[in-house]
């Protein structure tokens, strides 16, 4: 299960991604990094928000809290 802050919500209708994009980020990132109690997930899409990579930082907790995801 994965919930979704407002914030990271609001940065979705900005920069047009999707939760399956954050599932994807999570699941299969290019890059993971430790961040005191959270973590990271770096992903880039081929051919989508002009060449920027995906950045995801959540929590994992037995669920999954996104706390913010931006380009």
């Amino acid at each position: 299960m994965m919930k979704i802050s407002r914030h990271v919500r609001n940065n979705m209708r900005l920069y047009g991604f999707d939760e399956g994009d954050i599932q994807s980020a999570i699941s299969t990132p290019d890059k993971r990094e430790s961040l005191e109690g959270k973590m990271a997930a770096i992903k880039s899409f081929a051919g989508r928000f002009s060449g920027y990579p995906l950045k995801v930082v959540y929590k994992n907790n037995g669920e999954i809290l996104v706390i913010t995801a931006y380009l």
